[in-house]
């Protein structure tokens, strides 16, 4: 069972102050962050692209290549990439320079984006949301398993029998596909035999379990050695030294941040009752002590079928040696809980 985090690298406005501090400040906590994450002993750092002003991330290969080398064992990964409007040769370049840095330690999660700013940005057009992502996704893994490529698409120049360079250390580069619960992309997932990564942000977490077990199906039919096929979960949450801290200190900022993105898309009003139910055991946030947040992701682990969990951490902006210590925590506490425990039950099945 793997523990990790990710980050979208927030810079929202302080909810007691209001101030916004600059995206190269929050850049450069996110690399003392992954630091951290590798010295309390972390399996995986997640850092997502975004590319609006509350974000700080448009380019997550570097940030990761920045913590690269000042760690020895995490896993550095993108939380998501948005590939819908990439470009997969520059994907594939960026994360396979990221896996040289780091000595094989790189991965790509690959999703289409449930933000839409970088369409219009790239020079993509939203009706062709689903293809693009299909169309790119098919580039990237040609790109992964040869070093000189031929292809032809509709929304990108072919490519006749070019080389894309570096090349990884690790072969294949992994990539995952990122999902916020679509069936379709657990679908896909499957019959391509990539690792699977669930955005589990709302509603009960044992929700999910159809859709794991969907994939598992679906990749099995597919000739996949589904034992070998990963499945993470993306969460929100926050580890404190006791439960009402954590809560009390996380509340704040994620009401903030769930309040902005529910006008922009339409969602009721988030309030203490919502998050306070949204805490507790059957729900999806992963808040409170140590052994709290710990008995929730071996509940995940056993009934869902999850062998990665990130925590996503923090939602909105809080002070950075809030984050460090829930960091810390999670590698210290949490960590060495669920593994001692997942490790003891899958002796029993």
């Amino acid at each position: 069972m793997e523990i990790g985090v990710s980050t979208f690298v927030e810079t929202t406005p302080d909810v007691n102050t209001g101030e916004v501090i600059s995206h190269a400040q929050r850049l450069r906590e996110v690399v003392e962050e992954i630091i951290l994450a590798d010295e309390v002993g972390l399996d995986v750092f997640g850092v997502g692209e975004h590319h609006r002003q509350d974000f700080a991330a448009s380019s997550p290969a570097m940030v990761l290549a920045a913590a690269a080398p000042q760690t020895k064992r995490i896993r550095l990964t993108s939380a998501v990439t948005v590939l819908s409007s990439a470009d997969p040769v520059r994907v594939f370049q960026d994360f396979a320079t990221l896996d040289g840095i780091s000595n094989g330690r790189a991965e790509i999660m690959a999703g289409r984006g449930s933000f839409i700013e970088s369409f219009p940005l790239f020079g993509n057009d939203l009706k062709d949301y689903d293809e693009l992502f299909d169309e790119k996704l098919d580039l990237l893994l040609k790109i992964r398993e040869s070093e000189k490529v031929t292809w032809q698409g509709k929304h990108r120049p072919a490519i006749n029998n070019r080389g894309v360079y570096p090349r990884p250390v690790q072969d294949p580069l992994p990539v995952w596909i990122g999902s916020g619960g679509n069936t379709q992309s657990v679908i896909r997932a499957g019959v391509l035999g990539l690792p699977l990564v669930l955005a589990i942000i709302g509603g009960s977490p044992i929700q999910f379990a159809p859709l794991v077990q969907l994939y598992k199906k679906v990749a099995a039919q597919a000739g996949h050695d589904v034992s070998k096929l990963p499945v993470a979960s993306h969460s929100h949450g926050f580890v404190a030294e006791d439960t009402e801290t954590a809560a009390d200190k996380f509340f704040p900022p994620t009401q903030q941040v769930m309040n902005v993105l529910g006008r922009e898309r339409g969602w009721g009003h988030y309030d203490r009752t919502s998050f306070d139910a949204a805490r507790s055991f059957d729900g999806a946030l992963y808040v409170g002590d140590s052994e709290t947040v710990a008995k929730k992701i071996i509940h995940l682990r056993k009934n869902v079928g999850i062998t990665r969990f990130m925590l996503h951490v923090p939602v909105g902006s809080m002070p950075h040696e809030d984050v460090m210590k829930a960091i810390e925590l999670l590698g210290t506490q949490v960590a060495p809980i669920v593994r001692e425990e997942i490790a003891r039950w899958e002796e029993t099945i």
